[in-house]
């Protein structure tokens, strides 16, 4: 089956290739384009077989500082028994090609395309390719900030193509997300959605706000906004920003989607580390 969603195309370039690659590292975003995410810069993870990833994203003092993010391939026969070792960190895995065994909490899913798993802090799970094609998913990862008299948020599996996008007021269904998660369940610190954007759409405003984002483009292709620059982006691509880095977009001649990732919900600290 032909894959929907974007991947790192791994490799190398040739030696001819010329060098206009549009990566870009500034004080309030970085841009990692599809094309740099090769082979030379894939990582390994204890206690995963078979496996290799792209970090994407890393808490950076000074810069966005409350999540990582991988792209994880996991080939066939490969997975993890032993996948996460931080009791405190919560997680999303969202699939964008091949599938996999996922057993959360003693009880078994399969995970296709499109597939999208929470794990809560300290819960139990595992993941195994048992298929012929390599396994391949994004894991967004965060360490949990309870809240005095909230329960800790459950543990729970689904499929994007299962679930309605929610269209912006205003917009004649041109703007919209996708959500896993009720923007007021206040269990969640973070949400990992995906906006929808139709061929022509726009975000019409630089939206400048306290939230750390990671973006991963899904499909289609953009003009976005990034603090004072203008970025072309296309599938595969990946923009990170800080807190308070302006954004807005333009869509281009087909539908836009992007895998975004954001922190919710919770107070400001008022001191370093607190």
């Amino acid at each position: 089956m032909a894959q929907t969603y974007a991947f790192p195309p791994a490799g190398l370039p040739a030696q001819m290739t010329l060098h206009t690659g549009r990566a870009v590292f500034t004080e309030a975003y970085a841009l990692i384009p599809h094309g740099v995410m090769r082979d030379i810069v894939a990582s390994a993870l204890p206690h995963w077989d078979k496996t290799r990833l792209w970090v994407i994203a890393r808490p950076m003092t000074g810069f966005a500082e409350t999540f990582s993010q991988y792209i994880m391939e996991v080939s066939p026969g490969g997975g993890s028994a032993r996948p996460e070792p931080n009791a405190e960190a919560e997680g999303v895995l969202f699939m964008v090609g091949g599938e996999a065994e996922l057993t959360l909490e003693g009880k078994v899913h399969a995970l296709a395309e499109g597939g999208y798993a929470f794990l809560p802090p300290g819960c139990t799970w595992t993941l195994f390719n048992k298929g012929t094609e390599p396994a391949r998913f994004h894991w967004v990862r965060k360490r949990y900030q309870p809240a005095e008299g909230i329960a800790a948020p459950t543990a729970f599996v689904t499929n994007e193509k299962a679930l309605p996008i929610n269209w912006m007021a205003g917009t004649n269904e041109r703007w919209g997300t996708t959500r896993f998660v009720e923007p007021d369940d206040l269990r969640h610190d973070m949400h990992v959605n995906i906006v929808t954007l139709e061929p022509g759409a726009v975000i019409p405003f630089e939206e400048t706000h306290v939230m750390e984002h990671g973006l991963y483009v899904l499909t289609g292709k953009a003009v976005y906004r990034l603090n004072r620059d203008w970025v072309e982006v296309e599938p595969g691509d990946f923009m990170w920003l800080r807190a308070f880095c302006p954004q807005a977009c333009y869509a281009g001649p087909e539908r836009f989607r992007y895998l975004l990732y954001k922190d919710v919900n919770r107070h400001m600290p008022l001191g370093l580390g607190r």
